[in-house]
């Protein structure tokens, strides 16, 4: 409709209505929020929403009341009306995905003063009632017929607050000592000393001591307080590095300015590596503006085109860590392409595989449900829309992707289109592992580095 018109007193008669159609999304409960300033935690903490007798986050009661007062100022009566009061009562809870119809029915009129009383009712997509009440409003007298304005474009997002939440929870535990392999350009051997400076670890630098040296002076980095190893090449470096963790000299290792492939075969060399019984995996831990909760996506840098049993190994890796983030029960969402299980996509048989193995404790820790395709795993409006019904569905903690395409586009979409910060580290050695890219920003090296410290400490304990 390119016009918003009234209707005058006289032209509205008993028994006239007007409806409206609106489905809650997360972005209306943090808009509403933010102009309210109502934050109960019901609306907007998700653990806290679990504890909570609706057991999921609700929309604000008001949003449902704003939705009654859009009819009765936009369609009926329209514009010119004036409130004059207002009853609602508020039978269960609105949740995202929910499909709200507005009603408003006239039920009276007075000729003194132009008043008119209408019956008020929202209906979710279930048929079920949820806000009913009844309206007084002063309706217009005379015509009014605008070109409708358009709405701008709001968005609600706070870029960092997975990424502050997780500098917060390694606030507490000490540094840990990290061998930062090869760190002979600017990006890797700044990223180390900020990690040092913000407490996060002892920097040990391990590699050519006269090329450290150099970065040093060209980029005004003192490294007076720091250990220096001194490695003839990339590759010493690399394998020092590893002898260093196995020996239990240092904590963690970090990659510096060499190939990710020179590194990792150091790694998981059989007799000399840092293996354990589980395969070694990797995984981003995103901070999305337009996500409520820390995303984890797993396996997105080095495995490949990983099987079933390597998809277990991956999935546990990633369960794992979501308990050292404090998740405690991470959904777990197997993406595929579709929802139906078929024997033409592997991925599909392979995520039923792994529901079931999860069922019967070979995977502990989480909940996992899959196939799922990425809008139905991330969004509860989509999933609602399709009629799945699932735990994990639009809340998905873990994205288990199939295969290191699919995860690698995955986040560098998000990185890059979303605005999402991300961190990434391998898990499955003896040691945690950050992998850094030049393409990297101090936050991502700084989160990266506080991930691999929580789970230093955790495997103290």
């Amino acid at each position: 409709m390119e016009h918003i018109e009234n209707r005058t007193f006289d032209e509205i008669k008993v028994g006239d209505s007007a409806r409206l159609v609106r489905t809650l999304k997360l972005e209306d409960i943090q808009l509403f929020a933010a102009m309210s300033g109502d934050i109960n935690p019901a609306h907007l903490d998700p653990e806290y929403a679990k504890s909570s007798m609706f057991q999921e986050v609700i929309a604000h009661g008001m949003w449902g009341g704003a939705l009654i007062s859009t009819v009765l100022g936009t369609q009926l009566p329209g514009p010119g009306t004036i409130y004059i009061d207002q009853t609602l009562h508020f039978s269960r809870p609105v949740t995202i995905g929910d499909t709200i119809t507005v009603t408003v029915t006239v039920t009276g009129k007075f000729e003194h003063h132009h008043h008119v009383t209408v019956e008020c009712q929202c209906v979710n997509q279930n048929g079920l009632v949820v806000i009913s009440g009844t309206a007084e409003v002063m309706a217009p007298t005379e015509k009014v017929r605008r070109e409708r304005m358009a709405l701008p474009e709001v968005r609600v997002t706070d870029k960092t607050s997975q990424y502050r939440r997780l500098i917060a929870m390694a606030e507490e535990p000490a540094p840990i000592p990290m061998a930062v392999v090869h760190p002979c350009d600017r990006e890797s051997l700044r990223g180390a000393i900020e990690a040092a400076k913000a407490k996060l670890i002892v920097p040990i630098l391990v590699g050519p001591q006269a090329k450290i040296h150099a970065v040093a002076r060209a980029e005004d980095i003192d490294l007076s307080a720091y250990k220096i190893v001194d490695a003839a090449h990339s590759h010493a470096a690399a394998n020092l590095a590893v002898a260093m963790a196995r020996e239990g000299a240092v904590e963690a290792l970090m990659k510096g300015s060499l190939h990710t492939d020179e590194l990792l075969a150091e790694v998981v060399a059989t007799d000399t590596g840092l293996r354990t019984a589980r395969r070694v995996s990797h995984v981003f831990i995103m901070d999305v503006p337009t996500y409520p909760r820390m995303l984890l996506i797993t396996d997105a840098a080095i495995n490949i085109n990983p099987g079933l049993e390597e998809k277990v190994d991956i999935v546990q890796n990633a369960i794992d860590l979501a308990h050292v983030l404090h998740i405690s029960e991470p959904k777990v969402a197997i993406l595929s392409a579709v929802e139906m299980v078929t024997s033409k996509l592997r991925s599909t048989l392979e995520a039923a595989a792994l529901c079931k193995m999860a069922d019967r404790g070979q995977i502990t820790g989480g909940v996992l449900d899959g196939p799922l395709a990425f809008d139905n795993a991330v969004s509860i409006v989509a999933a609602k829309t399709k009629g799945i019904k699932s735990a994990v569905a639009g809340r998905a903690d873990i994205l288990l992707v199939p295969d290191l395409e699919a995860g690698n586009m995955i986040a560098k979409q998000l990185e890059y289109l979303a605005d999402a910060q991300a961190a990434g580290i391998v898990l499955g050695a003896s040691v945690p592992i950050v992998l850094t890219s030049r393409a990297d920003t101090v936050q991502t090296r700084l989160a990266s580095c506080a991930v691999a410290l929580l789970l230093a400490h955790h495997r103290r304990k």
